[in-house]
C-alpha cells in the first residue's frame, strides 16, 4: 500500500481515516494501470521523506505536480538535477533572486538545477494540495481525496507550537490557511507562480525575505534559501 512508506514521524502524528488512505491508494492503483501518472510510484510521499513534523520552518503549497515527462519527483515545484525547469520554477527563481537580491546559485549545492531538495533540508515542506497528476493532465487527480491527506500533514504542522511559515500559492493551498491559528505562524497568501497568474500578486510578493524576517524575529535560523 501506497502509505506503507509513511516516514514513522508523520505517521505516529497524523490523523487520517484508514478508509480515507484506502480509497486514495485505491483510486491511484486505477489510475496507474490505465494512463501514465506522475510523480513515479514510490516518490508521491518524498516531501515527508526530507523533513520531520518538528522540524519544519517554510510550508510552500502549490496545486498539484507537474505533469510533463520527467518533471515531477515528489517535492513541489522542484525537479530532478538535469531537467529543464517548467514555467512555476523560472516564475519562482526570479522572484527569489529579485527579493534576496542574489543571483539564482548555478553551483555549490544547486549544481546548476531545479532540484530544491536543499531546500527541504533547511526544513522547508514542499507540499502540493493534490499529490499525483494524470500525464498532461493538470487538475486531474483533484477528486481522489488527496486533500484530505494533504490537510492532515498540514494539520500535523500546525500543531507545532514552533515558528513557521506558511506560503500558500493559489486558490487550492489558499483554502488550507484556516488550519494555522497560532500566533507563530505566519501564512503568506499569493496567486500561483504559473505563468497564467504570477503577474496578479506573485512577482514582489517576497515570500523568501518575508518568512526569514519572521523565523529570526522569533528566534529561529532563517532559511538558506540560496544554499550559499
Amino acid at each position: 500500500m501506497l502509505f506503507d512508506q509513511l516516514p514513522a514521524e508523520w505517521g505516529a502524528q497524523l490523523h487520517v481515516p484508514e478508509e480515507v488512505l484506502s480509497a486514495i491508494d485505491a483510486s491511484l492503483q486505477q489510475e496507474r494501470s490505465e494512463s501514465v501518472c506522475y510523480p513515479p510510484a514510490g516518490l508521491e510521499l518524498q516531501a515527508l521523506e526530507l523533513v520531520s513534523p518538528d522540524a519544519v520552518k517554510v510550508v510552500i503549497c502549490g496545486q498539484d505536480p507537474y505533469h510533463g515527462p520527467g518533471q515531477a519527483h515528489g517535492l513541489a515545484f522542484s525537479v530532478a538535477a538535469g531537467v529543464a525547469h517548467p514555467p512555476s520554477l523560472k516564475n519562482i527563481i526570479k522572484e527569489a533572486s529579485e527579493d534576496l537580491s542574489q543571483p539564482w546559485p548555478f553551483e555549490r549545492s544547486f549544481d546548476g538545477s531545479g532540484c530544491l531538495g536543499c531546500w527541504a533540508r533547511e526544513g522547508v515542506l514542499l507540499l502540493n494540495d493534490v499529490l499525483t497528476v494524470r500525464a498532461g493532465e493538470a487538475g486531474s487527480h483533484a477528486q481522489l481525496r488527496w486533500q484530505e491527506f494533504t490537510g492532515a500533514v498540514l494539520d500535523t504542522v500546525a500543531r507545532q507550537d514552533q515558528p513557521v511559515v506558511v506560503i500558500l500559492w493559489g486558490k487550492p493551498a489558499q483554502a488550507h490557511a484556516r488550519r494555522f491559528t497560532n500566533p507563530k505562524h505566519l501564512v503568506l497568501n499569493s496567486p500561483h507562480p504559473s505563468p497564467l497568474s504570477a503577474y496578479r500578486g506573485f512577482f514582489g510578493s517576497r515570500p523568501f525575505s518575508q518568512a526569514n524576517e519572521w523565523l529570526v524575529r522569533h528566534g529561529t535560523d532563517p532559511v538558506d534559501w540560496m544554499g550559499q
